[in-house]
C-alpha cells in the first residue's frame, strides 16, 4: 500500500519540533517514531495516530475518526484519521500535538 506523500511530509514539518525522531515503513505506510516509540503514521491517505488508552474513546468521539483495526482487532490506544480531516494545517497539529502528550511521557528507548 502507498501512502500519501505530502501528508508525510506536512508531519515532519510538524514533528521536527518534537524531540529526537526517526521514520520507518511499517504496516505498508510510514510510521513516525519520537524517542523510539511509535508516535503516528501514515496508511494511504489516512493519519494513524497513538493517543493512549486513556484518551482512545475521547478520540473515537471526534470527527473523522475510526477504530485502528489493522490487525482485525482494535488497537486500544492507537485511532484512524481521514485524510480530510486533517486537511487543514492546525487539523494536523492538532492531532499531533495529541500524540505528543502521551508519547511524549514515556521513557526514551
Amino acid at each position: 500500500m502507498a501512502f500519501d506523500t505530502e501528508l508525510a511530509e506536512r508531519i515532519r514539518t510538524v514533528v521536527c519540533h518534537f524531540g529526537h525522531w526517526d521514520e520507518k515503513k511499517m504496516f505498508g505506510g510510514l510510521c513516525i517514531m519520537l524517542n523510539g516509540h511509535m508516535l503516528c503514521g501514515v496508511l494511504g491517505d489516512e493519519l494513524m495516530v497513538r493517543v493512549g488508552p486513556e484518551d482512545y474513546d475521547a478520540a473515537l468521539g471526534e470527527d473523522g475518526t475510526r477504530e485502528m483495526d489493522f490487525t482485525g482487532r482494535p488497537l486500544k490506544g492507537m485511532v484512524m484519521v481521514d485524510g480530510a480531516a486533517v486537511a487543514e494545517p492546525e487539523d494536523l497539529e492538532y492531532w499531533l500535538q495529541r500524540c505528543n502528550l502521551f508519547v511524549g511521557r514515556l521513557p526514551p528507548k
